[in-house]
């Protein structure tokens, strides 16, 4: 095995070298995030006393979807590192699993102190939710047979309100709700012995949710920031069939492909997908 195979391969026991490793980058991406997301999203909004705010029915749930998404696929991420460490697989469960609440709870401090939202119990309990469904897996099955994954494709609803929505890139991929889906990816491989025989072991069914026509929260507004008259748009949900792949079930020998693949495992891959909407079933040839 050469140098790099190597230092991708997890180690038989605890490692401090290592850990240190983990620690400090963690610490200074987690740095790095605070900071991203107060220029991305709080610095033009003033600020307040820590208050609270309810906002299960904004976006049609779709940032309540966003927060267990982000906490399971944190808490996924801080369990793997601290295995590559060699900290026992209890330990790193535990602690590693629960990277995505103490991540996203900070978040949820910066909008307690925010003047245009609040502390949000409902997105609290989606991180909960999020970092259980990580957690339960791995302490029952050693595994993830259900993944939440992400899927984004750039909506025009952006030119009505950027200033909600974002002007595109990254900012609108965190903003604009109405671009993205979230996933709920199961392996019936995994679950079952006749499913292992006849399908892929990295084939996965795909269960999407995602929302349209939102330039609000709670409602679409009249008016944009610039003062301009915003056209009328109906806000409806929409449900999604689809496969994809697990790519962490892809043998291969190869530790640095293995951490390839954990790394980019919360992107659903694109593929064909039935969408049922406003009544209605609808085929995508290839879905984003």
């Amino acid at each position: 095995m050469d140098a790099r195979g190597q230092f991708f391969q997890p180690a038989d026991s605890l490692d401090k070298s290592r850990l240190w490793i983990v620690g400090g980058v963690g610490a200074i991406g987690y740095s790095t995030a605070v900071v991203g997301l107060n220029e991305l999203w709080y610095k033009d909004y003033p600020r307040s006393s820590f208050h609270l705010y309810n906002d299960n029915s904004a976006w049609m749930q779709m940032d309540k979807a966003g927060h267990a998404l982000s906490a399971y696929q944190l808490g996924r991420y801080g369990y793997e590192s601290l295995k590559w460490t060699g900290l026992n697989d209890r330990s790193a469960i535990w602690i590693g699993g629960n990277l995505g609440t103490l991540f996203l709870t900070t978040v949820e401090v910066f909008d307690g102190f925010s003047d245009e939202w609040g502390f949000s119990a409902g997105d609290f309990a989606a991180n909960l939710a999020g970092t259980s469904l990580f957690i339960a897996q791995q302490l029952s099955w050693g595994e993830q047979r259900i993944a939440l994954k992400f899927s984004y494709s750039s909506s025009h609803y952006q030119q009505y309100r950027p200033e909600t929505l974002g002007s595109g890139g990254l900012e609108s991929a965190l903003k604009d709700y109405n671009g993205q889906t979230v996933w709920l990816s199961v392996n019936p491989s995994s679950f079952s012995s006749a499913a292992e025989g006849f399908l892929p072991p990295w084939l996965n069914f795909a269960f999407g949710y995602s929302a349209n026509g939102m330039l609000g929260g709670d409602a679409n507004p009249r008016f944009n920031g610039a003062g301009a008259e915003l056209p009328s748009i109906d806000r409806y949900r929409q449900y999604i069939f689809s496969v994809d792949v697990d790519l962490t079930r892809i043998k291969t020998r190869s530790h640095f492909l293995k951490t390839l693949f954990s790394l980019v495992g919360f992107i659903k891959i694109p593929a064909p997908a039935i969408e049922f909407s406003q009544g209605d079933v609808k085929f995508h040839a290839i879905y984003f």
